[in-house]
């Protein structure tokens, strides 16, 4: 018999486990993870949890893709009901949308598509020449009198144990970020094992995959989410699916960034198994601003 998921893991999956209010509609939980709003990859691993729950667990369908955008920064503090359209079911593929709702008002939406296996032709790009995770040093804690400075929320960020173990092949200092080339390679993999649903897997990795990705375009500017002067939200994610793969096993996300203007970013990752498969691909554009002190950073909305 396996052992439970620890506490943070439980949670997770619980997050993503969302109410049956009617056939196609859903209400999810927030958590406060020490974001300003509602995490996005909440929002999306919950809004693919609803989609997947009205695609025929028989048909064999999974998702190989999901674009989404985020409208309005989520409460914290409110639950979100996710409604599910019904678009279409065909021979091989079945498409739904989803709207996520919360105090009246549509905060997100995204499509969702799903396909049944079959044989076809097959190639991939070779993953980056890294070393493995073993090798890399968990990312070192901040020192306490260095987080007494902080603001509450960037300590609650920066002092949680999630649910997500994070190998970064180059650390940066996210407090004294230095300018780089805007590309990363990140380790990542659930810190304890779960249940072999690839409906679960899925849905964990929609979860992580807003992890990171937008940060790097910061990357040749010397910036950082923690920084009281810069607003950071993301405004769309996209998510492909190309191979069977495990969010409880080491996965590398290798991530840059191409471009960076009017005040948004944009960010392209492709993620990888131990064995070198590529089982996922994202891409973010994100709203980043630079506002002239943090008193002005306090009081315009990240998106108006």
């Amino acid at each position: 018999m396996s052992p439970s998921p620890e506490p943070v893991v439980s949670e997770l999956i619980e997050l993503l486990s969302l109410e049956r209010l009617e056939d196609n509609l859903f209400r999810g939980q927030s958590r406060d993870i020490g974001t300003k709003y509602v995490f996005g990859g909440q929002v999306l691993g919950q809004a693919l949890s609803a989609a997947q729950a009205t695609v025929d667990p028989d048909g064999g369908r999974r998702a190989h893709s999901l674009h989404a955008y985020f409208l309005r920064a989520g409460d914290i503090d409110a639950p979100i009901v996710y409604d599910v359209d019904r678009t279409r079911d065909g021979g091989s593929f079945s498409v739904r949308r989803v709207t996520a709702i919360q105090h009246g008002k549509v905060i997100f939406f995204c499509a969702a598509s799903f396909q049944a296996p079959e044989p076809g032709v097959e190639h991939q790009l070779s993953m980056p020449e890294v070393p493995q995770p073993e090798d890399i040093d968990p990312s070192p804690s901040v020192p306490a009198e260095v987080m007494a400075t902080l603001p509450p929320k960037v300590q609650r960020w920066m002092s949680r144990r999630g649910p997500f173990e994070f190998r970064h092949v180059y650390p940066r200092d996210e407090l004294n970020p230095p300018k780089r080339p805007p590309f990363q390679q990140v380790w990542f993999r659930l810190s304890e094992p779960v249940g072999d649903s690839p409906e679960l897997h899925h849905a964990l990795l929609a979860y992580a995959s807003d992890f990171q990705l937008l940060g790097t375009a910061n990357y040749p500017h010397g910036i950082s989410y923690y920084q009281p002067n810069v607003q950071m939200a993301s405004l769309d994610h996209a998510l492909w699916f190309h191979r069977p793969f495990r969010a409880d096993q080491w996965l590398l996300y290798a991530i840059d960034s191409p471009s960076a203007q009017n005040a948004r970013g944009l960010a392209r990752g492709q993620i990888f198994d131990r064995s070198g498969k590529l089982v996922a691909s994202t891409a973010q554009e994100g709203l980043i601003r630079v506002v002239p002190d943090a008193q002005a950073a306090s009081l315009v909305p990240a998106k108006d």
